[in-house]
């Protein structure tokens, strides 16, 4: 597994093939990657979230929005065959402060759902062209590119609350014979 965490053991290959252990690996990593956003937003303050380190930067909040867009899109409307609900320039846009809560809700929905069509996807599909936001892709290149850019800005996401605690940034994992407080994740 890429992303240092608690491993989630219901997720399991389906069976033996390369493509079923795709599958599986894909569903683990966004399940990982969000434990990762949730150890992060769970230090922070609920003003830490609408945090930028200048004007055209975005905030953590606006982050975790564009991954729940993201997803939807890419992996429930392009893999799951779900309508198309997704307005990227509102992910963005200023908009009112959510709580902490609501938002970690929403993103665990998000991931819940993807997680249920990745686990009822038929592997023979990998192979079938689809649309998704205007790029001509496999299936398989669709779940790849989702999760790789879910997992990018789950990077940003340690990145920039690494920023607001300093010091105080709790890891959540390190190697093994490595104190805390030199670092890991």
């Amino acid at each position: 597994m890429p992303i240092e965490s608690t491993p989630n053991h219901n997720i399991r290959p389906q069976g033996d093939s390369a493509a079923d252990a795709f599958i599986a690996e894909s569903r683990q990593t966004l399940d990982s990657a969000q434990q990762k956003i949730v150890h992060c937003l769970d230090q922070l303050t609920e003003d830490d979230l609408q945090w930028r380190p200048f004007p055209s930067a975005n905030s953590l909040q606006m982050i975790v929005l564009h991954l729940c867009g993201n997803v939807r899109q890419w992996i429930m409307h392009g893999v799951g065959e779900q309508p198309d609900v997704r307005n990227r320039p509102q992910e963005f846009a200023e908009q009112p402060r959510l709580a902490k809560a609501v938002l970690l809700a929403q993103l665990s929905q998000t991931i819940a759902d993807a997680d249920a069509v990745l686990r009822e996807f038929d592997i023979q599909r990998l192979t079938e062209a689809r649309n998704v936001q205007g790029f001509d892709a496999n299936l398989l290149s669709v779940i790849y590119d989702s999760v790789s850019h879910f997992v990018g800005h789950t990077h940003q996401i340690v990145y920039i609350t690494r920023l607001r605690l300093g010091d105080a940034y709790r890891f959540a994992w390190v190697p093994e014979g490595i104190d805390r407080a030199q670092g890991g994740e």
